[in-house]
């Protein structure tokens, strides 16, 4: 089945509701000041596959109707994943996101970081609109996580000391974190109680893992994806579950050659790029981090089970497949 197929089979228990949050979207977006307005049309044109939406509606959905709330929980997610994405493009000095020139390589830093925060104060205002509360404290502990593990992750990169502990407690804030508050918000939506939500939010951060890893990979040229180059984790000194789990293998004196090089090189042409794999497949890492992978993807699998029986869990479920097993 291609993509196309699988996404039309994850959104039909959802019928027009993405059409209809788009729409609701884009007036959320609106502003008074031209330039602000230029740039979050910019933004909205170029939106990905909206997989976070998605897991919020069919994690709502799983429970009763789409309603209000939901598309406020939505709108929330996707203003917080928007924002940080343009925060990261501008810390990593990236200007290319999904096969486009990124904001600050069109609009430079300081317009991009304050575009970001006009999108986490309109999350906040909509919140405060709508009088979602619950809501509001599920986003907000998701950006306190995000920022803690971005930092985490700086700091372990100067020291290149990660070991899979750390690297699961940084991926759990930085990418995870995002995809639980997803399903947190959408079973808080229905207005579900603690314990439920508890599991859609648990539901997320092993779906979140399982995607991060699957980055992981992507970056070392394992599969295919489009809008960033490979290798780019390496130049900047990240070291992923595949790397990790090279250097604990390898014997003494390579493990010394490799992070030197590591820590010397800032281009990988193709023959820095083959000792790299050549590194990786001697110790069997890509192989390990696509079985760690796999655990965390069929872990969601597993927690979904224990939600209500119905065509949104089936999609939901089809969901979570497709963060691992998506070519892009």
């Amino acid at each position: 089945m291609d993509k196309e197929s699988i996404l039309h089979k994850i959104q039909e228990p959802l019928g027009n509701t993405l059409e209809e949050f788009e729409i609701k979207f884009r007036q959320s977006l609106q502003s008074k000041t031209p330039l602000l307005d230029k740039i979050l049309h910019f933004i909205v044109r170029r939106k990905g596959k909206q997989i976070r939406p998605m897991f919020v509606f069919l994690t709502s959905r799983v429970f009763g109707p789409i309603g209000e709330s939901s598309h406020t929980a939505a709108a929330l997610i996707e203003l917080l994943h928007t924002a940080t994405l343009i925060h990261d493009d501008v810390v990593d000095n990236s200007y290319e996101r999904r096969g486009f020139f990124s904001l600050n390589a069109l609009w430079k830093n300081k317009i991009s970081v304050l575009v970001g925060d006009f999108l986490l104060a309109r999350g906040l205002m909509l919140s405060m609109e709508k009088k979602e509360f619950e809501l509001l404290s599920i986003v907000t502990q998701a950006v306190k996580e995000m920022s803690e593990g971005e930092l985490l992750q700086i700091e372990k990169a100067r020291k290149m000391d990660i070991d899979e502990s750390v690297y699961f407690d940084i991926i759990g804030k930085k990418t995870a974190a995002l995809l639980a508050a997803c399903g947190a918000c959408g079973a808080s939506a229905q207005r579900q109680p603690e314990n439920v939500v508890a599991l859609c939010k648990d539901i997320g951060h092993h779906c979140g893992i399982a995607f991060q890893i699957k980055d992981d990979l992507f970056d070392l040229g394992y599969g295919t994806r489009i809008g960033k180059p490979t290798f780019v984790d390496i130049q900047e000194q990240k070291l992923t579950l595949p790397l990790i789990h090279c250097l604990q293998h390898l014997p003494f004196l390579e493990k010394q050659k490799l992070l030197f090089t590591i820590r010397t090189t800032k281009n990988t042409d193709k023959k820095t790029r083959d000792y790299y794999l050549s590194c990786l497949e001697k110790t069997q890492s890509l192989a390990y981090a696509h079985g760690k992978m796999n655990e965390h993807a069929q872990k969601a699998l597993e927690l979904s089970e224990k939600l209500p029986e119905n065509n949104a869990r089936s999609a939901l479920q089809t969901l979570i497949r497709y963060t691992v097993e998506r070519t892009k």
